[in-house]
């Protein structure tokens, strides 16, 4: 089996699905003769030619409107929004119009197009570089929301959200791009080559949106977590000896309920772990549901470990980033608990 990147095998996700289906196209800003500033579309143009793969103006409103309207017509598109941080400007159009077209119109139209962005911080990229705004997408309805954690995963993925026939926001951690990073900033990086989640097959495959991984089997605490601190949890269990059951969400929209409740009955702790800010992040969520299915199981309040609530710092980059000593800190607290 080929051993990829997250850049190849989104790359290679594309490639599968524009080779099955003349209807998916790809554009977005620099992914064309460029190949993207982080090189996932290169060789795709060249590919399948610049009528399937080409450069959008620096335009991100118009970006999504321009897939909108194809999807309406029977294209598939497959955008790219150059980093997360970008997309506000389109935020209108894939919250009022993309997400509400199955709703607005009974079900005569649908509106099939993927959303890629990068998306997360630890490149330091400052503030307009390093948001995680994913919880601006699981408010809306009408809206599917992924975020992979690494290659295998991420080209399973996003062959579904090409073939789903709703509107699907795919968010990239760029930070798990060139490999598995556990939150030690201070150590070489491991190429996702000596990582079996490198292990990705070259054909087509898909992985069911809505559907959690257990990475980590244990029986002390439940953490949660998605992207790039799945590995920091991972890290964390096991530099503190804590027998964590580590669940990837894999997909926010929809949830994976069902996971996070039968391992929080089973442990009866909680710990909640992403990298966007604390206040009506999406933790905020899942500790509510928590409380609410196994409110009568838990052992110990649910404890959230998160970024500030500020805008991302470039100086503080590694106090910001939920690193395996915080993650370990909240560990501990629930044990105590």
């Amino acid at each position: 089996m080929a051993r990829m990147t997250m850049i190849e095998a989104v790359r290679s996700a594309m490639d599968v699905s524009m080779g099955r289906d003349d209807n998916v196209v790809i554009f977005g800003e620099d992914v064309g003769y460029f190949g993207g500033v982080f090189r996932a579309t290169q060789g795709l143009q060249a590919k399948y030619g610049k009528t399937r793969c080409f450069d959008a103006p620096i335009n991100e409103s118009g970006i999504l409107g321009t897939a909108i309207g194809m999807a309406a017509y029977g294209l598939k598109p497959c955008v790219e929004i150059q980093f997360a941080d970008y997309m506000y400007p389109a935020y209108d159009q894939i919250t009022q119009e993309a997400a509400r077209i199955r709703y607005r119109s009974n079900g005569d139209f649908t509106c099939p197009i993927v959303v890629r962005m990068p998306t997360g911080g630890g490149i330091f990229g400052g503030q307009t570089h390093s948001q995680s705004p994913e919880a601006l997408f699981t408010h809306v309805c009408g809206l599917k929301v992924i975020v992979p954690s690494n290659p295998y995963d991420a080209k399973g993925l996003l062959i579904a959200a090409i073939e789903d026939p709703d509107p699907v926001m795919f968010l990239e951690p760029k930070r798990l791009y060139n490999g598995p990073f556990d939150g030690h900033h201070e150590r070489p990086v491991t190429p996702w080559s000596k990582h079996d989640l490198g292990e990705v097959p070259e054909g087509h495959y898909t992985i069911p949106i809505g559907k959690a991984e257990i990475r980590r089997a244990g029986s002390a605490v439940t953490v949660v977590a998605y992207g790039t601190m799945v590995h920091v949890a991972l890290a964390a269990a096991e530099e503190t000896g804590i027998d964590a059951e580590v669940i990837d969400l894999r997909s926010l929209l929809p949830l994976d309920l069902d996971t996070i409740v039968q391992s929080v009955k089973k442990t009866g702790r909680c710990v909640v772990v992403h990298e966007a800010t604390l206040t009506s992040g999406f933790g905020g969520e899942i500790a509510s549901l928590v409380q609410e299915y196994c409110f009568y199981s838990l052992e110990a309040p649910i404890v959230r470990v998160t970024g500030w609530d500020t805008p991302y710092p470039h100086a503080q980059e590694w106090d910001y980033f939920p690193g395996p000593a915080r993650v370990g800190r909240a560990l501990k607290e629930v044990m105590e608990g």
